[in-house]
């Protein structure tokens, strides 16, 4: 990312002390940003939106008059980049990784926010338009993973995740096996998916492997055990992990 270059942002969150911090904050730890203005509400924050047009906005979830999502719900195009301030559940926390959106939790880490403003900088260099959260707000509209974002070395793929059959561990990297007899390498360790698709169906089968359990066609009783996939695949359960599968299925 150029230090040279300059990005507008906008600070939106119902708490003046909060847009305080986060003002303080930006000043002094993300010199590339120039903050355009601050808003207090949804109402306010989509007449600044459309005035100022700005690049990225710090953008608050819980607010009078609405969410964070109904704001964005107002733009069938989404031409500005959101980092969420957030305390939101778990399963929310899940939904924003695996849609690789940026948010900050408070109270506000710094490290945390100068590594995801560095981020999003990035995406506006590289042109990258955020297709990122309409995923995000599709996911938590429906309160269940719907889609992933695959992050790639050149970029990213959108997934659903009943194409995904299972999920194997390539060192650094994890290889999604999909319906269509595709496979996708992605940038992410296997640990991320364990822990993010914990609660969309998804189960950790071996220290190597992940699987989505609805495309399970059969398990074959073992010392661990092998668990037959859907497009004839035959994988090793670790014993280890055997009970959770069975408890899964109450066998």
């Amino acid at each position: 990312m150029s230090t040279n270059k300059t990005y507008s942002c906008l600070i939106v969150d119902d708490e003046s002390s909060s847009r305080n911090i986060m003002q303080s904050f930006v000043k002094k730890y993300c010199p590339q940003l120039h903050v355009e203005g601050e808003a207090s509400n949804i109402i306010d924050a989509k007449k600044l939106i459309d005035k100022v047009s700005p690049q990225i906005v710090f953008l608050d979830i819980e607010m009078p008059h609405g969410t964070a999502f109904d704001l964005l719900d107002q733009y069938p195009k989404i031409d500005f980049h959101v980092i969420f301030i957030t305390a939101y559940s778990q399963y929310a926390i899940q939904a924003f990784n695996l849609a690789s959106a940026k948010y900050l939790l408070k109270p506000i880490d710094i490290d945390q926010l100068i590594e995801s403003v560095e981020d999003v900088c990035d995406r506006i260099d590289t042109q990258e338009k955020s297709a990122i959260t309409h995923v995000l707000m599709d996911n938590l509209k429906q309160k269940q993973v719907d889609k992933v974002i695959i992050p790639l070395m050149d970029g990213f793929e959108i997934v659903k995740t009943n194409e995904i059959i299972y999920i194997s561990a390539n060192d650094n990297f994890s290889v999604f096996q999909l319906t269509s007899g595709r496979s996708i390498m992605a940038c992410r360790k296997l640990s991320f998916y364990e822990d993010n698709l914990s609660n969309a169906g998804f189960l950790r089968i071996h220290r190597s492997t992940i699987i989505n359990v609805d495309k399970l066609k059969k398990y074959q009783k073992g010392k661990g055990g092998v668990a037959i996939m859907e497009n004839g695949k035959e994988l090793d359960v670790s014993q280890s992990r055997k009970k959770r599968l069975l408890e899964y299925f109450k066998a």
